[in-house]
Order: structure tokens, then sequence, then C-alpha cells
């Protein structure tokens, strides 16, 4: 074998153990890469094609997610409205922070047992805005204090666009806004502040310790005959999320909140995570419309 061959096997030895140095080290990388999340919403989800800047509040386009009851295109049916904050986490697996709230999977399978049927609007929170989109009063130490602009826009801005172009029961007694954690408190205070439009309420894990104006609120606009609440927390939430909450279910009662339309729930295994939400939600949809009355009406 003369020199010339020599070398040129020489060279392509090199080259062969370098591509398998490179393809050893692209599997590594792709090894310690997480792996993509599959989505799991059903469906009758979509997000819409319009999405919403909401002046004032940030310059962020915001999504909406919707969810529409599985007879919703053979029917002429006019639907109750629940709208939902962090629609992230509400249906898709593939965009939730840990773990979704399968609330269609939840609500398709009441429609299966019972013919009950829900439209749901999830709106988009702001990422690293979300703190000052979904809090009223600012916190000295986490800023926020936008709310009233985020609740203002669900009531002018996107309600009605929802009500003009899908069969929705536009009424109050039709229509709840359901959160947690700050989602909690913005729901609060969005259902207390504008009864006329929100009559039910959603008020998990809530954050009502980010402001003590939040009292204050509540003894202006906690004396509401017709709104219903569901309050729930879990026993293991830490710091003073129970105690809030139960002083607040005592303070609307006190102030002439009726006690039939308020129920409180303390989980004692209940943690803030979306899997306890999502395991209380039927629950708390339950006492909202009174579908176990409705059931027996039904049957």
């Amino acid at each position: 074998m003369n020199r010339i061959s020599i070398l040129f096997l020489a060279f392509l030895l090199v080259l062969i153990s370098c591509k398998i140095k490179k393809t050893e080290e692209i599997k590594e990388i792709k090894s310690k890469e997480p792996s993509k999340k599959i989505s799991t919403k059903a469906d009758n989800v979509s997000i819409l094609k319009k999405t919403f800047v909401i002046d004032g509040l940030n310059t962020i386009a915001h999504k909406v997610w919707l969810y529409l009851p599985p007879n919703y295109h053979t029917s002429t049916e006019k639907y109750d409205v629940i709208y939902m904050h962090d629609a992230q986490n509400l249906f898709d697996d593939a965009t939730s922070f840990v773990g979704e709230w399968e609330i269609d999977e939840t609500l398709n399978d009441l429609y299966k047992k019972t013919g009950k049927s829900f439209i749901v609007v999830g709106i988009e929170n702001g990422g690293e805005k979300r703190i000052e989109e979904y809090t009223p009063w600012e916190n000295v130490r986490y800023g926020g204090g936008k709310g009233k602009i985020y609740v203002d826009f669900l009531v002018n801005k996107l309600k009605p666009y929802i009500d003009k172009n899908y069969r929705t029961k536009p009424d109050a007694e039709n229509t709840a806004i359901i959160g947690s954690s700050l989602g909690g408190l913005i729901s609060f205070y969005g259902g207390l502040k504008y009864p006329e439009v929100f009559g039910k309420i959603g008020a998990l894990s809530t954050s009502f310790w980010f402001s003590n104006k939040v009292i204050t609120f509540a003894e202006e606009n906690g004396n509401q005959k017709k709104t219903k609440l569901y309050l729930l927390v879990g026993d293991k939430e830490g710091n003073s999320m129970v105690p809030d909450t139960e002083n607040m279910a005592e303070l609307l009662i006190d102030l002439g909140f009726p006690s039939q339309n308020l129920k409180t729930k303390v989980h004692p295994d209940g943690k803030h995570t979306e899997s306890f939400w999502k395991a209380e939600f039927l629950e708390v949809i339950t006492f909202l419309f009174n579908l176990e009355n409705n059931e027996r009406t039904n049957n």
C-alpha cells in the first residue's frame, strides 16, 4: 500500500470517527431535552382567530379559548356561559403550566350523563403580566393593581362579543366567572363589582392575602341578594389561606349575603395545584348552577 493510500485511509477513519462522535453527542443532547407535550384538548375546544389587546392593561394580544357543547352545532339551544382565566391551564396539557383542569373532558362527560351543556370562555393570562391583570389593588412587594381594567374588558368588550357571535343565555343568572388563586381573587372582585353581569362566582384558593383592600371592597359590595358564591380552599395550601377564606365568608353573611347562596368548602387534603381545582370543578358548577335539582327535575 503506497503512502497516498495510507493517508487517505487514515483521513477516512478520522472522518468516520468524527461523525460517530457527533451523532452520539446529538443523541445525548436530545435525551436531555424535555419531551414535547401532546395536545389533549377535545375537538369541541378551539382558540378564537380574533385576539384582544386590552387598552390600558398591556400590549399583549390575549388569546381566547372557547369550549362549545357537544350538541352546539346540531341544535338551536342557548347555553349558560362560564368565563374563566388562565386559559392555558384549562383544556390542554400541552399548554398547561403543571397540568390541565380537564374542563372539556369534565363537561363532555356531564353532557353524556345528564344532557346539561355549557359554553366556556377561557382568557389566556399575560404570562409575566399575570399579577397585574388579576389584582384590583397594588401590593407593596408584588406590584399589580390593573385588575379593574381587565374586568372592565370582560364586561364591556369580551362578553358582548361572545353574546353576539354565539348562542348564549346572556343574563347574570346564566353567567359565571370562575378562577383560582389570583384568578379566584379577580373572579371574586368581578362578580361582586358587576352582579348584573356575573350572577355566579367560583373563587377557588383565592389570594385574599394580596391586599387588605379586599375587606373594604367586600363591605361595600358584599350585600348581594341574587349572586351565588362558591369559596374553595385546601387545608394544605399554607399561610393564611384557610382563615382568610373563612373570615371572608363570615363577613359576607354578616353583611346580608344570603347563606343559601354561599358555600364554603375547606378540603382537608387540598393543595394549591391545578389537580386540586380540576377535581373540585364539577362540584363548584353543581352548586352554582343547581345541577342536582335540575337533574331531578329532568328525571
